[in-house]
């Protein structure tokens, strides 16, 4: 059974075992989660059913294996002649969740 939810802003398509990384979550290394803005699901016998704007009663249920830090993104800025130069870096905070159930 596969599932659309929406985790941080983003769109994922999951189904049960796999290993997803989404937007830090806040909770703990082994903490259970649930995704109840399940957008679409999809059955075992290939129904496609669709949510307005999301699947009633439709939940997903994953665990926190960890929460990892993104390479670093650096932005420069240059002015040419003046002398002006910015460095700016950013790592975004992730988490590594494992989906265990998608129950519709």
């Amino acid at each position: 059974m596969n599932a659309i939810i929406q985790s941080g802003g983003k769109q994922l398509k999951v189904k049960a075992g796999d290993i997803v990384e989404v937007e830090k979550l806040p909770v703990e290394d082994g903490a259970e989660v649930i995704f109840d803005q399940v957008l679409a699901l999809e059955g075992e016998d290939g129904k496609l059913n669709i949510g307005t704007p999301v699947v009633a009663g439709a939940k997903v249920v994953g665990k926190v294996i960890e929460v990892l830090k993104a390479k670093k993104v650096v932005a420069f800025k240059m002015k040419r002649r003046k002398g002006y130069r910015r460095t700016h870096g950013h790592r975004q905070r992730y988490s590594r969740v494992e989906i265990i159930a998608v129950n519709a």
